[in-house]
């Protein structure tokens, strides 16, 4: 397995996320480098957010969701999130059934509100 992080990161600021890319399978031997790459990444942009580019990580199974929930765990230990960019439906489906969850690019974080979306106001609600 290899990764690369992707040029620019001193142009990076604080709201755009640095970029980790995983690309083939993922090696156990690995894990530590590609969670010290995040840590990493976490200090350098100060963005809170790493996006794991992970459409070329290969076959969805559970060695890819063990690496994937240990870079989550290791950017929240620095006060940071993974963002997913690119994850197949068999590895979003497999993440699901094992009860992980990611957010992933193209949607909306918990904290906001989907675009588009009007709320109803009954008569009789008090005013805010």
């Amino acid at each position: 397995m290899s990764h690369e992080l992707q040029n620019g990161l001193p142009n990076v600021d604080a709201t755009t996320p640095a970029v980790l890319m995983l690309l083939g399978p993922v090696a156990k031997d690995e894990v530590p480098r590609l969670c010290a790459d995040v840590r990493a990444l976490l200090t350098a942009t100060g963005a809170g957010v790493v996006v794991c580019d992970v459409a070329g990580i290969g076959p969805a199974g559970l060695a890819a969701v063990d690496v994937l929930a240990r870079l989550q765990l290791t950017a929240r230990r620095a006060g940071g999130r993974i963002r997913l960019r690119g994850p197949d439906p068999a590895l979003r489906a497999l993440l699901g059934l094992v009860g992980l969850a990611f957010e992933m690019e193209g949607q909306p974080e918990e904290r906001e509100q989907a675009h588009c979306v009007e709320k109803a106001v009954e008569p009789g609600d008090p005013a805010l």
